[in-house]
């Protein structure tokens, strides 16, 4: 059942904490999960987080540290001394712990470094700190299982025994030769059913998907998805282990993924959290506001084109709402499946035959959509024949280049390396209504001759 929080929690937290009820706090939040603890300091004010924080053990507020939002855990982190911290980072998994210290100073992390108990601990975090967050190396563990392809079976289990001590949950056992270079994994279930004699090359599997260190962590994510992994090993140039990737961390890397996609499918061109700033908002949303603002311009400027058929033919001035508006959902809802098979790397065939399936669909939709335009406009509207005639043509024209538009806008993006989501967000929609009303009115133009 799903942790709630409740007033009444909150409020007999504050009182303990007023009273410094130490250990009652700690009987309270001992048993809790991690993450509802998180929850809770989120609720609270930084000088009570703080304290509840220094209550509870280490082994328990690492955990909590990892869930926290970020303004908060910078708050609670820049009130604990480097010793500190580092008895929190002693109790974290590798990457982890990295990812903590990357987040502090530079003075800092060197003074939390040295502080760490465990110098193998403390080598490791610092080997991950070489690589770029959005790589394998950026978020895969040090921690893991792995035997030598010259022992036996018996030699595997000793050592596994001894590496399986500081690993919360083993998901393969990787065989390496004598240069730590992959080369397969070994099944459990031959382990156990094999004699304790047997060298493990004559048992282990050779067949393994892996990925190098400088793979793009979105690239990771399609590929444990593809093959259905809950972890994939990570090794260097020289094809060495180095590391692995578990299926918890590629959840996060996909979250993150889709929140950017959003964001920027909504013209947010930065990261930014609910609880953000004025400042920090304002500069995430702002240039593209802007580049509305500007398509805007432009619209009005088209439309000045047309001014004096307007006011010969004022019914075609009520239509341009809907010729701009059909544009743009036309174009973002074929950007949208575009951007979706690029991110999932689902797109096949050559552009041509992609181009010529969004034309067909645009034809078989514009025209459903044309002939209920037309009999609404003529019986429900009682507009002019001539004038529903020409808001059907220009209706079908729009949807056909709004769907091209949305199209080939994301594949060109795709190509020259730039995230395929700004085609779904206001550049796309601008755009389109500029091209749906230019559209609309020239084939007035052309119709009515004037």
């Amino acid at each position: 059942m799903e942790f709630k929080i409740s007033k009444e929690l909150i409020q007999e937290l504050e009182q303990l904490i007023q009273s410094k009820d130490d250990q009652q706090l700690g009987v309270l939040l001992n048993d809790m999960h991690h993450a509802d603890i998180a929850e809770i300091l989120d609720e609270l004010d930084f000088n009570e987080a703080t304290y509840i924080f220094k209550v509870l053990d280490s082994e328990k507020t690492a955990e909590i540290l990892l869930e926290l939002e970020d303004d908060l855990r910078e708050n609670i982190l820049s009130r604990l001394s480097a010793k500190e911290i580092a008895e929190e980072l002693d109790e974290l998994e590798t990457n982890d712990a990295a990812d903590i210290i990357a987040e502090l100073s530079q003075d800092l992390k060197a003074e939390v470094i040295s502080e760490l108990q465990d110098v193998e601990h403390a080598k490791d975090i610092v080997d991950l700190l070489r690589y770029d967050e959005d790589t394998a190396g950026g978020i895969m563990h040090k921690e893991l299982v792995k035997v030598n392809e010259n022992w036996n079976v018996l030699t595997c289990v000793k050592e596994m025994r001894i590496q399986a001590e500081n690993i919360s949950r083993v998901h393969s056992i990787y065989v390496v030769d004598d240069e730590d270079r992959l080369k397969g994994r070994l099944s459990l279930k031959d382990l156990l059913t094999t004699s304790s004699r047997t060298p493990v090359s004559d048992v282990y599997i050779r067949k393994l998907n892996s990925v190098k260190v400088d793979t793009e962590d979105v690239e990771v994510a399609r590929i444990m998805q593809k093959y259905d992994l809950e972890a994939i090993p990570v090794v260097d140039e020289l094809g060495r282990l180095v590391g692995r990737i578990t299926i918890d961390d590629i959840v996060d890397v996909i979250k993150d993924e889709a929140d950017e996609d959003y964001q920027l499918a909504a013209g947010i061109s930065q990261d930014v959290e609910a609880d953000d700033s004025i400042f920090e908002h304002t500069k995430a949303r702002l240039p593209w506001l802007v580049l509305a603002l500007l398509g805007g311009f432009i619209s009005v400027k088209v439309l000045g084109l047309f001014e004096g058929a307007m006011l010969e033919h004022g019914n075609l001035f009520f239509f341009t709402p809907l010729i701009a508006a059909m544009a743009g959902n036309v174009g973002v809802q074929s950007s949208a499946i575009i951007v979706q098979g690029l991110a999932n790397n689902t797109l096949s065939g050559s552009l041509f035959n992609r181009l010529v399936k969004e034309v067909s669909l645009s034809l078989l939709n514009g025209l459903i959509l044309a002939t209920i335009l037309f009999l609404g406009s003529h019986f429900l509207l009682n507009v002019e024949l001539i004038i529903g005639v020409i808001v059907t043509i220009a209706l079908m024209s729009v949807i056909i280049i709004a769907s091209l538009i949305g199209t080939f806008v994301p594949l060109l993006l795709d190509k020259f390396g730039i995230d395929p989501a700004l085609a779904t967000g206001p550049f796309i929609t601008t755009s389109n209504d500029i091209c749906g009303i230019l559209i609309y009115f020239s084939i007035a133009k052309m119709i009515l001759g004037f």
